[in-house]
Parts: structure tokens; C-alpha cells; sequence
């Protein structure tokens, strides 16, 4: 089983940038997929929230209206596209996917938002 987040970097306050998440080893379909980001310091905290067939998402206060979650269940990936980014976005971003008592996380990818 594997989450790999992919296309974190430094980017200038006000841009964009969209996160993957590829997964493998397990029915994607089938799994609620979430984003959270944990910055230093601070406890992880969740981001951005879709169920399996896409059909819901949840929003973070801080983050509506700038982030979009989505997901490809034909690619096995989920994405979380980030505009209008602030400072305080910097966070490591963690992607996990939940199905029951069935619980995978990524390794995080690295967000860094300049002023």
C-alpha cells in the first residue's frame, strides 16, 4: 500500500500550486480521501475532505474558497489545487485515505508560501 504526494515547492504569496496523490495497493475507489497539512509547531490539521465517488467534499474555514480538492478514481489520485496562497499556508501536506478500520497515510510533500 502506498500514498505519494507530489508537487510541493516554494511558491511567492497569491500563487498556486496542485498537490497529487497517487495510490496504489488498494481499491482507491472505495476510500474517503482527505488532505491535511501540519505546519511547525502545530498540530496536523485536516485540510480538504472528498468521498469515495467524489460526490462531497469539506472544506477547512481557512482554506474555502482558495483550495479544491478532487480526485481521478480511472488514476488513483487525489488532488488538492491551491490558489491564492498565503504565508500561513506553509505546512507539510499529508494525504490519507479511510475505508473503515482500513487507514493509509503519504509521506507529505512540502508546502512553502513566501511573503
Amino acid at each position: 500500500v502506498q500514498l505519494v504526494e507530489s508537487g510541493g515547492g516554494l511558491v511567492q504569496s497569491g500563487g498556486s500550486l496542485r498537490l497529487s496523490c497517487a495510490a496504489s495497493g488498494f481499491r482507491f475507489s472505495r476510500y474517503d480521501m482527505k488532505w491535511y497539512r501540519q505546519a511547525p509547531g502545530k498540530e496536523r490539521e485536516l485540510v480538504a475532505d472528498i468521498t469515495s465517488a467524489g460526490a462531497n467534499s469539506y472544506y477547512a474555514d481557512s482554506v474555502k474558497g482558495r483550495f479544491t480538492i478532487s480526485r481521478d478514481n480511472a488514476k488513483n489520485t487525489v488532488y488538492l489545487q491551491m490558489n491564492s496562497l498565503k504565508p500561513e499556508d506553509t505546512a507539510v501536506y499529508y494525504c490519507r485515505g479511510s475505508w473503515g478500520y482500513f487507514d493509509y497515510w503519504g509521506q507529505g510533500t512540502q508546502v512553502t508560501v513566501s511573503s
